[in-house]
């Protein structure tokens, strides 16, 4: 099906385009768009972030470098950095955020049956938002400090494949805890979130939805016990709580019992309180549910490092969006892929893998399985590195004698290691 076409071509025939073209008609534009068409700037944007692009004038050059391979990657406009520009500046960027959300339901159904590390049948989504500093003089529009300028990215990760659900994108000044309002909460799913959130009107509305929240206490929690549950300390444990609010004005903004429980991390010596509206779940669960909170930050982490969400090509608030959930549907575009082809491969090693080689001829599989060989191939030669090497230091311990002359042995094998251990530096699997 795919032999004989373009890498890039492969991954963009992927998309659902008759559901791009419904987006496109639900947003109509003022101006013509027969020469560079919105499918023509999703291209050229997408092109960007799989390439690592730093600039409209780059994606120009880059680009016309492979003019006469444009038409086979999908590309029927003429590439202008102004061109490019207007369309970024006037197009309405919720074209490109129902875009991706379609993406993101598709991608949803085939991660639904992913484990995550729990052995639950409910879906747990991670909430948290990230900061992107930007320059004021740039961006007037996204005010954050007096002298400073910046967007929020505020995300709802279905934990299940990594996915993101809900995306708003607000200026630095509105506040976390804001974003419940913006959130159709899903009965019987549960909600993990840290001490921002916590705002007891908002989270006895996410109880009223029938939904679960787990969220660490804050230190001056006013509260009163009601029951003691009973807990094994071996485990890290140190109370289960039934208790009732006693705040002035905690006690009316949330009328029933919460449950509070404490937990000692060992690893990082500290004491950590949850309260939660899950009385079912074992204690010990609830725990580990709030650090499964942390793959947001990875998530976060990830495409701040792998995709083009900090450089901005334009300074609009249209543009900075529209290249948000463009980078946002190229992820989901990737992570479907990874499901599709049934790969082992991270999110991160296939996206390396396509910036290398977006006008080759090969296959997505082939692109794939080599990628996995030369992994494995990579990692056996680590084991054997490393097994060698730690016979030699336990050689030059025995033969002090012999120290001078197996150094330089001894950093070969430390210097190989490191070749194939740069290739997995930063490990995801989303």
């Amino acid at each position: 099906m795919y032999s004989g076409k373009l890498v890039f071509a492969q991954l963009m025939d992927r998309l659902p385009l008759q559901t791009f073209w419904r987006c496109v008609k639900r947003y109509p534009g003022k101006y013509p768009t027969l020469t560079f068409s919105h499918l023509d700037q999703f291209l050229c944007m997408a092109f960007a972030q799989l390439t690592y692009r730093e600039s409209l004038r780059d994606i120009e050059t880059c680009l016309r470098a492979h003019a006469s391979k444009l038409y086979h990657l999908g590309i029927r406009g003429g590439i202008a950095k102004s061109t490019l520009a207007d369309a970024n500046e006037t197009r309405d960027w919720r074209i490109y955020r129902d875009f991706a959300l379609s993406l993101i339901q598709a991608a949803r159904k085939l991660y639904a049956g992913d484990d995550f590390g729990l052995e639950l049948k409910q879906t747990v989504y991670a909430l948290d938002s990230t900061t992107i500093d930007l320059c004021l003089a740039l961006f007037p529009w996204a005010r954050f400090r007096k002298h400073k300028g910046a967007v929020k990215l505020h995300t709802l990760l279905d934990l299940r494949g990594n996915i993101p659900t809900f995306i708003h994108i607000s200026d630095g000044k509105l506040g976390d805890v804001k974003v419940l309002d913006l959130i159709a909460f899903e009965a019987g799913s549960f909600y993990v979130m840290d001490r921002g959130y916590i705002d007891f009107a908002r989270l006895y509305g996410m109880h009223l939805a029938q939904a679960f929240f787990v969220t660490r206490a804050k230190s001056n929690l006013q509260y009163r016990r009601v029951y003691s549950h009973p807990v094994d300390k071996a485990t890290g444990l140190r109370c289960d709580q039934t208790i009732a609010l006693t705040g002035q004005k905690s006690a009316p903004d949330y009328p029933v019992h919460l449950r509070r429980v404490k937990f000692y991390d060992e690893k990082h010596d500290k004491l950590l309180v949850f309260l939660t509206n899950n009385f079912d779940l074992p204690a010990l669960t609830i725990a580990d549910l709030y650090r499964c909170r942390w793959q947001v930050e990875l998530f976060f982490k990830w495409i701040k490092q792998h995709l083009r969400i900090k450089r901005f090509f334009g300074t609009s608030e249209n543009a900075l969006k529209t290249q948000v959930w463009i980078a946002i549907a190229v992820y989901v575009l990737v992570a479907i892929v990874k499901k599709q082809l049934k790969s082992d491969a991270s999110l991160y090693t296939i996206l390396q893998i396509l910036s290398l080689t977006l006008f080759e001829k090969t296959t997505l599989n082939q692109l794939v399985s080599v990628s996995m060989n030369i992994s494995s191939e990579c990692e056996m030669s680590n084991q054997l590195n490393l097994l060698a090497m730690s016979l030699l230091v336990v050689e030059r311990d025995l033969f002090p004698e012999k120290r001078t002359g197996m150094r330089r042995e001894i950093e070969g094998y430390g210097s190989d290691q490191s070749i194939c251990a740069n290739q997995d530096s930063w490990e995801d699997n989303a």
